[in-house]
């Protein structure tokens, strides 16, 4: 009696390979956002609030949410602004310019001003009240 052997070839089942490769996608996707960016812990030096000097005066420029602009208290056009803040600046050579903008304006507005400041190659900053107060 002659046997012949059927030669099956082995098979690996990889229907449900894609699902795992799926849920481990997914999963490191979600452990990425999970980790903190900050994750790097530095001891950062202290230092007291101090004012700062006479000559470092910065020049305070207030953006109203009906669009008034006002340098040291005193109300300006949007037009004259650079020529107020150039003469100011002239004064100061490392003027720096502190910007308190309503929080109810476009952001437009923002970048209209510091585009300001940008031509007059000065330091602007944006002013925020403190996460607590209301």
């Amino acid at each position: 009696m002659a046997l012949r052997k059927r030669h099956k070839e082995a098979e690996v089942s990889t229907d449900s390979l894609n699902d795992i490769m799926f849920f481990l996608l997914l999963f490191f996707l979600i452990l990425s956002t999970m980790v903190s960016p900050n994750a790097i812990r530095v001891n950062l030096p202290s230092s007291k609030n101090q004012p700062a000097p006479e000559k470092k005066q910065p020049i305070h420029l207030a953006v109203t949410k009906d669009r008034k602009y006002f340098v040291d208290s005193k109300e300006v056009n949007f037009g004259e602004l650079e020529t107020i803040l150039s003469a100011q600046i002239k004064d100061k050579p490392d003027a720096v310019i502190v910007l308190h903008i309503d929080k109810d304006l476009i952001y437009q507005d923002f970048i209209d001003v510091m585009q300001i400041g940008d031509r007059l190659k000065c330091k602007m900053v944006c002013a925020t009240k403190p996460s607590n107060s209301k």
